[in-house]
């Protein structure tokens, strides 16, 4: 009787695992596969690409690389350089304050400290684009369009990626390691900076990567901002290439630009990627 129902707890098992690891994979499929088509594009000429689908790789990929690369309207690696300025600029201001807020709210007692915490979660809530026009016209009356300042600096007010740090701090951060620091004459400074960035690594990969990512594809502020030529970012690029005349436009180009810009992003996520499962299962069980 009891080999029987081992048996059948062993089929449910397996039937279970089978129907989640199916999913999984079903899934990863369907994310890869446009990374995959968009490879087979890169490589095909602009007249295959007008001819219709299909699977396999052209042999078009260098030519396609050496176009997009030495077209004249566009300065690809400048466009990139540009880009990553930004991106890894914000990355950094973004995690860094953001983790420093969450600190100063989780560690210290204070009056108002609810209100400030509800306050940033009410920021929160409000879109982007709802006081994206106010800023744009802040912008030109302080004479800061063609400058990086307005794409870099808001980037220190991230509530999402506070909030994001202060339910992390929760589940890690025993306050007796604080309390210790104090004793032995650690100043605040010092001790988020030598302990408790340390202890957050793993929440902080997670947060470079999407605010890297989330400024590597902003493409509404730059390009109001942004008219010279020598400070445009990849995607007012492709836009550009995308707004091409008709007759000069080529596809393969296109895809192959769009590839290249994909591919910082791929690197920084293979960097940082153990990180980024640590730091998206860590908080998970409270410490």
């Amino acid at each position: 009787m009891k080999n029987a129902e081992n048996t059948k707890g062993r089929i449910m098992l397996f039937a279970s695992r089978f129907v989640v690891y199916t999913i999984l994979i079903f899934l990863s499929v369907l994310c890869l596969f446009s990374f995959y088509m968009m490879i087979i594009n890169a490589s095909r000429s602009n007249a295959e690409l007008q001819g219709g689908f299909t699977p396999w790789f052209s042999t078009h990929l260098w030519d396609n690389l050496q176009n997009a690369w030495n077209d004249a309207s566009i300065n690809i690696p400048r466009g990139m350089l540009n880009s990553f300025l930004i991106a890894a600029a914000c990355a950094v201001l973004t995690t860094y304050f953001s983790a420093l807020t969450a600190y100063g709210v989780h560690v210290y007692d204070f009056k108002l400290k609810k209100f400030a915490f509800y306050f940033i979660m009410a920021v929160m809530m409000i879109p982007p684009q709802v006081s994206a026009v106010g800023f744009i016209q802040l912008c030109y009356q302080f004479k800061l369009t063609n400058n990086y300042i307005p794409l870099i600096v808001p980037s220190i007010a991230a509530p999402v990626v506070f909030f994001y740090m202060k339910q992390y701090l929760e589940s890690v951060l025993p306050m007796e390691i604080v309390e210790a620091a104090r004793i032995d004459g650690s100043n605040e400074f010092s001790t988020f900076n030598r302990i408790v960035l340390p202890i957050m690594k793993p929440a902080i990969a997670v947060q470079m990567i999407f605010a890297f990512v989330s400024s590597w594809n902003n493409y509404f502020i730059p390009a109001l901002l942004l008219d010279k030529a020598d400070l445009k970012t990849v995607p007012i690029m492709i836009a550009q290439l995308r707004s091409a005349d008709y007759s000069k436009f080529d596809m393969g180009k296109v895809y192959m630009f769009i590839f290249l810009a994909i591919l910082p992003v791929l690197v920084v996520y293979i960097i940082l990627s153990k990180s980024i499962i640590r730091g998206a299962t860590a908080g998970a069980v409270k410490g």
